[in-house]
This record gives C-alpha cells, sequence and structure tokens, in this order.
C-alpha cells in the first residue's frame, strides 16, 4: 500500500502529517491525516468524523496531539467518504453524499462501486496502520456520523480493536431521520441491510463487547431527542449486560468544544487498554 505525505507540521514531541493515497476500496484519491508522536509507535486509534467533515476537522480542532505526545499511540483520521464522484444526488445536501459516507457499504447503483465506506475503514485502513507504520494493536472512537461507525466497526469486528468511544453518536440510525435518509439512500434493502449498520440492533442479537463502551453525550444537543437517540442503546445495554458508560455532560453541544473538553478521558480510556 502505497500512502503519499502531503504535508507534515512539528507538533508538541511529534508531527501532525496530511496523506493520500489511492483507494483499491472505494477506486478513487482518499486522505487522511494523522499524529504521530516521536516516541517508537505500537499502536493506534482510529477517529471517525461526523456529516460534513473531512480529514481535517478532529486533527486541528481537538487538541488530541499534546495528549498523544508522551506516548507510544498514533491518531490517524480519515476522510468522512470517497471525493470527486458526480453521482445522483451526492452533493444535494450535507447529511448524503459526499462527506456523509456513515461508514456503510452501499449496495445501491452508483452507490455500491464507491461509497464502501465500513470495508474502506476495517480493510484498508487497518492494512495501512500495519503495513506502513507497524502498528500492533488499534482502538477506534468517533463523534456523531463518526460514532455511529466506531460503535458499529467495533461490534462487528471485535478481533480488531482494542477499545471503542464515542462523542454524541447515532447510536439507532434505522430509526431517526439521519440514518433513514442515508440507508435509503445506500442501501437496495434497508429494512433487512440496516441492522448491520445500527449499533442498538447489533447490542440486542449479541454483538457485545467484553470491554467498556466509553460515550459522552451534552445535554444541550440540538440533535440528541431527534437524531442520536442515546436513551435506546442504553437500554440495550442493560439488556444484555453489555458494559456501558454513558455521561451526560450538562450545558454542552454537539461541537468540538464539546470534544475538547472531555477528550482526555477518551484517550486516557484507549491507552488503558491497549498498554494493558
Amino acid at each position: 500500500m502505497i500512502v503519499n505525505l502531503k504535508k507534515k507540521h512539528r507538533s508538541f514531541k511529534g508531527f501532525t502529517k496530511f496523506y493520500s493515497h489511492n483507494s483499491v476500496v472505494t477506486g478513487t484519491e482518499m486522505n487522511f491525516s494523522t499524529y504521530e508522536p516521536d516516541n517508537k509507535i505500537e499502536n493506534a486509534i482510529i477517529w471517525l468524523s461526523g456529516l460534513t467533515c473531512n480529514e481535517e476537522n478532529f486533527i486541528t480542532k481537538a487538541g488530541v496531539q499534546p495528549l498523544l505526545s508522551d506516548t507510544n499511540t498514533m491518531v490517524i483520521c480519515p476522510d468522512t467518504s470517497p471525493r470527486g464522484l458526480n453521482l445522483e444526488g451526492e452533493h444535494e445536501s450535507y447529511d448524503f453524499g459526499s462527506g456523509a459516507g456513515f461508514y456503510l457499504n452501499a449496495t445501491t447503483p452508483g452507490y455500491k462501486d464507491h461509497y464502501k465506506m465500513y470495508d474502506y475503514i476495517s480493510v484498508e485502513i487497518v492494512q495501512i496502520l500495519k503495513a506502513s507504520f507497524n502498528i500492533k494493536k488499534i482502538s477506534i472512537m468517533g463523534h456523531s456520523m463518526g460514532g455511529h461507525g466506531a460503535l458499529v466497526l467495533s461490534l462487528n469486528e471485535k478481533e480488531l480493536f482494542t477499545s471503542v468511544s464515542a462523542f454524541s453518536p447515532i447510536v439507532n440510525p434505522t430509526k431517526c431521520p439521519w440514518g433513514q435518509k442515508a440507508f435509503s439512500g445506500y442501501l437496495e434493502n434497508p429494512e433487512t441491510e440496516g441492522g448491520r449498520y445500527d449499533a442498538t440492533l447489533l447490542v440486542k442479537s449479541g454483538h457485545n463487547r467484553s470491554d467498556t463502551i466509553l460515550i459522552d453525550q451534552g445535554l444541550d444537543d440540538e440533535f440528541l431527542e431527534k437524531e442520536l437517540l442515546s436513551d435506546n442503546f442504553i437500554q440495550a445495554c442493560d439488556k444484555v449486560d453489555q458494559s456501558l458508560k454513558l455521561n451526560f455532560r450538562k450545558e454542552f453541544d454537539h461541537s468540538y468544544y464539546f470534544i475538547a473538553s472531555f477528550l482526555p478521558d477518551h484517550i486516557n480510556h484507549h491507552l488503558s487498554l491497549l498498554n494493558k
């Protein structure tokens, strides 16, 4: 796997870097960013961003660099969808198409050839980490649509990911407008295919993890009641004894100010399990 370094910036005790590569999975050029500490790197955390975001949002806004600068762990931030295409309906709205890949493998005409973000993360990004960075252990986390992706990938691919956490995740996409719109556009049969990409339904069907799932959710989040549906995931985890730590945070919203406020807790959560 050939990856091309586009630019880098000295950041604390390491470098923030921006890469591109030709993706076999999506059939397009894809971008990702990293923070790589100067220490010998053994582990990685994959960050999945939300709607309208790309590979730059988290790495430039969240303040992750000082949290990892003295560790053996890097972070990698893939883009949120393929780019450079002109598929029907792809650029018409913020919550479908470009910038909104929803971390699934599309099965509808046109989209099925490129919008395979589930395989892009679980196969190609994992291969890049192992082949280009010699990574041993991988954890995964994300925000909103990316929180959905992190939960779904970690529940389906337990052997790949040491730990998982999320900020403001879409936990029950088959029951919310964002998810229903995306699934109906990407999936030929959303009623039957959607369950693989719904964290609440996955937990209910026995896709449990032995470690604790960490989630932070702001109570002033404008999307909480309509789109995020945190209580549905709590109830599902309770029924099957899935260990879950879900912190509701008063006065916090859906923004990167919220993410930056509690990111240290999440990084410590992952490091404690990655270095076990």
